[in-house]
């Protein structure tokens, strides 16, 4: 998402690594403490989960969002970050029920 964030024009991270710290050291975590729980449930602390991390982004300038980028266009510009965390937060429900899938497929076992 950093890749196409940056190529389109979207927002990015200031540095590299935090490709790594965003989504596999924080939010990997998260979606295996929230995998066992109903899907409106993940999304919902999700979305606490993704608010503070987009906030905390903006807030100590680790995130960086292109002036004028089409999420400004659509939501406006007081509304960039909240539109973010609405969007990622359904990573974490969409991520585990893919992952519940693939666990199914490869090991032929229903959760």
């Amino acid at each position: 998402m950093n890749w196409f964030g940056n190529e389109v024009e979207i927002a990015r991270f200031t540095y590299w690594w935090q490709v790594i710290s965003c989504y596999i050291i924080y939010m990997v975590p998260i979606s295996l403490l929230l995998r066992k729980l109903p899907f409106h449930m993940q999304y919902a602390y999700g979305l606490v989960a993704m608010a503070l991390l987009e906030f905390g982004g903006f807030f100590f300038k680790t995130s960086y969002a292109f002036p004028g980028n089409i999420l400004d266009e659509m939501l406006g510009i007081r509304n960039f970050t909240l539109g973010m965390a609405l969007f990622f937060a359904f990573y974490f429900p969409i991520g585990n029920w893919g992952v519940g899938k693939l666990y199914e497929l490869i090991f032929k076992i229903k959760e």
